[in-house]
């Protein structure tokens, strides 16, 4: 009989009295430092047309909140919209994770939107660079999905099972690790490759919504099995969203096709 790893890791980073500082705050956080430092780097290669680099700051600030909101209240209402409409109150506990990527994406793009018409730049350039740098944060918060026991995988018997207590003492597939390499390193490869040279508005997220929408499609069937998963024609309610997502990545493809360039030079001229 396989032995198999009993999942037993503390969400709990550090105790400091009263506050806790956990994992899956400090990963976001953790990504959100390197993408603002990516995008720093971006800019001086003359592949980012913000200004000044203060404005990274403050475009991060919009897109990250967006994402937080966004992407707690696609949790809540895309996954479990009946709990959460008779405890409302637990919205607000972003703390003990629950994040939707596709509440997060539509909530980063309403952020950006705005801070685009404030600086009166092309909003896709501002969501193309956003969609590259975000893949370091995607892969950081599946790995925080794991320290949390939460999104768990199948029952299955594969050597590499883990057993995660607070469901029950069955062996599951580490879907979170799954995805934290789908997420964080194959889709990283491939926004990286395409990233080197400027690209004409809106490329680079189509090549996101396409790519994300292949890997969470193919990673999503070792999910649990679950009611507020449940979806329709064999697919569960993340697979429908990715294959939204992925429609969206090739409409934005085929109107990026359309555009020209934009360089640095151009847009201030």
């Amino acid at each position: 009989m396989n032995s198999y790893w009993v999942h037993n890791l503390d969400p709990v980073l550090l105790h400091l009295g009263p506050l806790d500082i956990r994992w899956y705050g400090l990963m976001y956080v953790l990504g959100l430092f390197i993408a603002v430092w990516w995008l720093g780097k971006r800019q001086e290669k003359g592949l980012f047309i913000l200004p000044k680099k203060e404005n990274i700051q403050d475009m991060a600030f919009y897109g990250f909140l967006g994402i937080l909101i966004g992407g707690r209240l696609g949790n809540c209402f895309l996954y479990n919209a009946p709990y959460f409409l008779t405890h409302p109150l637990d919205i607000i506990k972003v703390w003990e994770g629950g994040m939707s990527f596709h509440g997060g994406m539509v909530g980063a793009a309403v952020g950006l939107w705005l801070y685009s018409r404030k600086m009166k730049i092309p909003f896709m350039h501002l969501l193309d660079n956003t969609a590259l740098v975000s893949t370091i944060g995607l892969g950081l918060g599946r790995v925080a999905n794991f320290i949390n026991g939460e999104l768990h995988g199948k029952v299955t018997d594969v050597p590499w099972a883990v057993i995660f207590p607070q469901v029950d003492n069955l062996p599951r597939h580490p879907v979170q690790l799954y995805q934290a390499f789908t997420d964080g390193v194959v889709l990283f490869a491939v926004m990286f490759l395409f990233s080197r040279k400027p690209r004409k508005n809106g490329f680079l997220s189509g090549v996101f919504g396409v790519a994300y929408g292949v890997l969470r499609i193919i990673t999503e069937p070792f999910r649990a099995e679950d009611s507020v998963l449940a979806g329709c024609c064999g697919l569960t309610k993340g697979q429908i969203y990715s294959v939204l997502t992925l429609i969206a990545g090739v409409l934005i493809l085929v109107w990026s096709a359309r555009q020209e360039v934009i360089t640095k030079k151009e847009e201030q001229a």
